[in-house]
């Protein structure tokens, strides 16, 4: 890698962890997912960013670089957005199409002008969800339920009805979410309490 790449590689790397607090942030206080072109960047590591900015070529031809998408994300954070999913992606395809020329924070203003702005009466609240089972499939239901819990989708999951097994049943079915041989690692810790 030459001199000049690292330097790229590193000013890039550093967008991208400049990044992370300000999506888990909006994703917290506002219930607002941040997506590139429908993958969710919430939750996800420098590296998952980074590689979902490259997956942006099978897309649109050509790769979305974080210099690119970080001076949206940032415009986002000037306004109150109510519960909603942004796909950076488009923002990005759309400034490049008829966008040029307009500052970034008046662009995305004109854009995501109907989920800005608190006229809207208050969501509903949660619907709680409990799933009976869980085997693979239940296992599958509660990961998304809990990774998409402040997302504004209204789903809220409350209980897990399972039949009960041996003494230490708790513990292998925490450990079964933990970690899946398809699904791979759960990015919550669950225990043997019945907590996450």
């Amino acid at each position: 890698m030459s001199r000049t790449e690292l330097t790229q590689w590193n000013s890039e790397e550093a967008l991208a962890e400049a990044m992370i607090p300000i999506i888990g942030g909006m994703h917290r206080r506002h219930s607002v997912t941040i997506l590139l072109h429908s993958r969710s960047l919430v939750n996800k590591s420098v590296i998952s960013i980074l590689r979902t900015h490259r997956f942006a070529r099978q897309i649109s031809g050509d790769e979305l670089s974080v210099e690119e998408t970080f001076p949206f994300l940032e415009a986002l954070t000037r306004f109150d957005l109510r519960p909603s999913k942004i796909d950076l992606g488009l923002l990005v395809m759309a400034y490049r199409a008829n966008g040029r020329g307009v500052p970034i924070p008046a662009f995305v203003a004109q854009c995501l002008a109907e989920v800005i702005g608190t006229a809207r009466a208050n969501p509903p609240p949660p619907q709680d969800v409990i799933l009976y089972g869980f085997g693979r499939i239940g296992r599958l239901v509660a990961r998304l339920l809990i990774e998409k819990a402040g997302s504004g989708n209204g789903l809220n999951l409350r209980a897990v009805v399972v039949r009960k097994g041996g003494s230490d049943d708790l513990t292998k079915r925490a450990s079964l979410l933990r970690r899946d041989s398809v699904h791979g690692q759960f990015n919550g810790m669950p225990s043997a309490n019945g907590s996450l």
